[in-house]
């Protein structure tokens, strides 16, 4: 799924029309529903994009997909459509995590600042994301060793302490350092530092000498 990709959740088949069109001519792409119920059917966890629903809507509204949303963990920035006097409802969907409310007649400009503004926050959401899991997968390729040596490291021992909680020589720790560097691809040690506490990895309890074991 395109991170530009815009669903477009609304009854009304006139403002599916106009939104597909304004959507398309600003280079986006857009996928329209004509209720709540059919987006969910289709929508998959880890789709990115951005979500434009109106807030009155049979079956299910606009704040009910939301809900649902919120509690599938979707992570997409919402959206809603309002008419005037549904502006409190709009209102009580931004203090539930909606990100804006749009007043209809929408201006088109204001609407599309908004979902530009939801896809950047999508797409920094999703890297964020993959960043993290590809720092959790270099760590399970750690031996229980030299996770041990990077918790002590990041606790901010120096390599002499460490050797001496795990029982073997600087020169030892060293070597597992170097080790540490090359599987978690990190460039120096501030950034093996960031990516141990991204992973929470940051609360080193130092290894007793007799639990110790050297490979």
């Amino acid at each position: 799924m395109s991170e530009a990709t815009v669903f477009v959740v609304d009854d009304d088949p006139d403002v599916r029309d106009s939104l597909a069109a304004l959507l398309s001519s600003a280079g986006l792409n857009p996928r329209v529903f004509d209720s709540a119920t059919a987006f969910l059917a289709q929508y998959q966890a880890g789709d990115s994009g951005c979500l434009v629903a109106d807030i009155r809507m049979p079956d299910m509204d606009g704040i009910a997909l939301q809900t649902e949303l919120t509690n599938r963990k979707a992570g997409l920035p919402v959206i809603i459509v309002t008419g005037h006097g549904d502006v409190p409802l709009a209102v009580r969907a931004m203090k539930a995590g909606a990100m804006d409310f749009i007043e209809k007649p929408f201006d088109d400009e204001r609407l599309l600042e908004s979902i530009q503004r939801g896809l950047s926050k999508a797409a920094a959401e999703k890297d964020s994301v993959e960043a993290t899991q590809a720092i959790g997968a270099r760590i399970a390729t750690l031996t229980p060793r030299e996770l041990e040596v990077l918790e002590l490291l990041i606790a901010g021992h120096p390599n002499k302490v460490v050797g001496h909680h795990l029982d073997i020589s600087p020169r030892t720790v060293e070597v597992h350092r170097g080790r540490l560097m090359d599987k978690m691809q990190a460039r120096n040690l501030s950034d093996l530092v960031r990516m141990a506490l991204a992973a929470g990895i940051g609360n080193a309890r130092p290894a007793s000498k007799a639990g110790a074991k050297p490979f």
